[in-house]
């Protein structure tokens, strides 16, 4: 069983403004370095993070600075397990479109949900869509292209 199931989460809260990612980032990944992940999973997870917290401020809370987001984590030898809660109203991610599909290349949305979920080794969303749960084990070999690759 792994670790962080057994204690208590760490947790920030942030209210829904670009500036206060900082926040977030500075009591994550120092914990992520120390614990020895490797660059390219530090990236993965930072990358991850980013795009999550951005969600939530800005799709999730509307941008609205009086609401907040609540990043819960844990880090151990095993995996990082972050987990990240607005205020708003939700989404299915169901119905997120395939941003690689050519009549969505122009669109400006479903690519902070692709990048998450090719760079972590689990992503997951749940309340309705107002949480995502991101886990990056460190054994994962991500990121993986989910898209063929053109060949000459």
């Amino acid at each position: 069983m792994a670790e962080w199931v057994l204690k208590p989460m760490k947790q920030v809260t942030i209210a829904s403004r670009a500036s206060q990612a900082r926040k977030a980032h500075d009591a994550l990944m120092p914990e992520v370095a120390a614990a020895g992940y490797s660059g390219d999973s530090q990236f993965a997870i930072r990358l991850a993070l980013d795009e999550a917290l951005a969600n939530a401020m800005f799709h999730g809370n509307g941008g609205d600075p009086t609401k907040n987001v609540l990043v819960e984590y844990e880090v151990n030898n095993e995996s990082v397990y972050i987990k990240i809660q607005d205020e708003g109203h939700g989404f299915n991610p169901k119905i997120i479109p395939d941003p690689t599909l050519e009549e969505n290349l122009c669109k400006p949305n479903g690519r902070g949900i692709m990048l998450m979920k090719a760079y972590m080794s689990k992503v997951s969303f749940d309340d309705m869509g107002r949480c995502v749960t991101l886990i990056k084990n460190r054994n994962c070999k991500r990121p993986v292209a989910s898209y063929p690759t053109q060949q000459d």
